[in-house]
C-alpha cells in the first residue's frame, strides 16, 4: 500500500462498501470521498445511507452536504471537481483516499473522464415539458430505443435529456454512452480496486432490510420536515424513497405500497450496478471480497495483499 494514493471501493447497494471503507480507514492514513448522487444533498440523510456524524467525527469525509435539495440539480461535473481536488489535498497531506462508490456515473466520471455530451438546451426543454409522459417515450423510442429500454418509463428527466442529446447531436445517448463504457478501464497510476461482490438474492435480502431500516430510523418524518420547507428540486425529489414517500405523504399510496416500491427500485438499481462493476473485476491491482466477509475482515486481507 505504500505507493497507493487512491483506493475505490466499489459494490453494489447495501452489500457493506461504507462499512469496509470506515475499517479500512481505521488501519491506515486515511480520508474517505463519497461518490453518491444524492449524498451530496444536504438533508438527504437516512434516504441515502450517508455515513453517520459518529463516522464523520472519525474520519474526514468528502463530498457530502454540498448541494442544495431545492435548486434545480447538482451535476456530475461539479462533483468531479469537487472530488479531483479533495484527492490531491488528501495526497498531498501524505494520506490515502478512499474513494467510496456508490453512483455509476460518478465513478466512471473520476476514472474515465466524460463524454462530451451537449450542453441544455432550453427552448427544447421548454418544449419537452409540454409533452405527456406517454408522448416522451414514444419520441425516445422513435430516436434512441436502447436508451427508451435502459431508462425506467417514470424518469421523465433522463427521457429528456436523452432525447436532447439525440436531437442536439444527431446521435444516440446510448450510443455515445457505450463507446465511453467499453473501452478497457486503465486505472490512474496508484489507483486500487477494493469490490464487494453480492449475488442477487443476497443483494435482494440486505436491500429490504436496509429500507425497512430506514423506515424504523424516522425516513418518513425526514421527507415531511424537507416538504414542509418547500418543494425538493427535481433531482432530489426523483432519488429512491423520496418520491415513494413523497406521493405516500401527498395520500396517493399507503406507507406499505410506499415501501414496496422502494424496495424495487433498490433491487433494479443494484441489478445495473452488478452489470456495470464487471469492467472494475479485470482492472489491474483489483481485488474482491464476498459481502458475507466481516467488514474489519475485508480491510485486513486487503492491505496484506492489496494488488491481488
Amino acid at each position: 500500500m505504500s505507493d497507493a494514493r487512491v483506493v475505490l471501493v466499489v459494490g453494489p447497494t447495501a452489500c457493506g462498501k461504507s462499512a469496509a471503507a470506515m475499517e479500512l480507514a481505521a488501519l491506515t492514513e486515511s480520508e474517505i470521498i463519497c461518490a453518491d448522487s444524492m449524498q451530496v444533498y444536504t438533508g438527504l440523510d437516512i434516504g441515502t445511507a450517508k455515513p453517520s456524524l459518529a463516522d464523520r467525527a472519525s474520519v474526514p469525509h468528502h463530498c457530502l452536504d454540498i448541494a442544495d435539495p431545492y435548486s434545480s440539480g447538482f451535476s456530475v461535473e461539479e462533483w468531479r471537481k469537487q472530488a479531483a481536488a479533495a484527492i490531491e489535498e488528501i495526497n498531498h497531506r501524505g494520506h490515502l483516499a478512499i474513494v467510496v462508490g456508490g453512483t455509476n456515473l460518478y465513478v466512471r466520471a473520476l476514472t474515465e473522464g466524460l463524454f462530451a455530451a451537449p450542453a441544455a438546451n432550453p427552448e427544447l426543454r421548454a418544449e419537452l415539458g409540454e409533452l405527456s409522459q406517454s408522448a416522451l417515450r414514444e419520441r425516445l423510442a422513435h430516436l434512441d430505443p436502447v436508451a427508451m429500454e435502459r431508462i425506467h418509463a417514470n424518469d421523465v428527466r433522463r427521457t429528456v435529456r436523452a432525447i436532447e442529446v439525440a436531437e442536439t447531436t444527431g446521435m444516440t445517448l446510448s450510443s455515445q454512452q457505450t463507446q465511453w463504457s467499453s473501452a478497457g478501464l486503465e486505472l490512474p497510476q496508484g489507483w486500487r480496486v477494493l469490490g464487494i461482490e453480492c449475488p442477487s438474492p443476497t443483494n435482494a435480502s440486505r436491500s429490504n432490510a436496509r429500507v425497512h431500516a430506514m423506515i424504523t430510523a424516522g425516513f418518513v418524518a425526514e421527507v415531511t420536515t424537507l416538504l414542509s420547507r418547500g418543494s425538493l428540486g427535481r433531482q432530489a425529489a426523483d432519488a429512491i424513497g423520496y418520491r415513494e414517500l413523497t406521493e405516500h405523504l401527498a395520500g396517493l399510496t399507503s406507507l406499505e405500497d410506499a415501501v414496496e416500491a422502494i424496495k424495487i427500485r433498490t433491487r433494479r438499481l443494484a441489478k445495473q450496478q452488478r452489470t456495470w462493476l464487471k469492467r472494475f473485476r479485470l482492472a489491474r491491482d483489483s481485488q474482491w471480497f464476498q459481502a458475507e466477509t466481516e467488514p474489519a475482515a475485508v480491510a485486513r486481507a486487503y492491505l496484506r495483499n492489496p494488488q491481488s
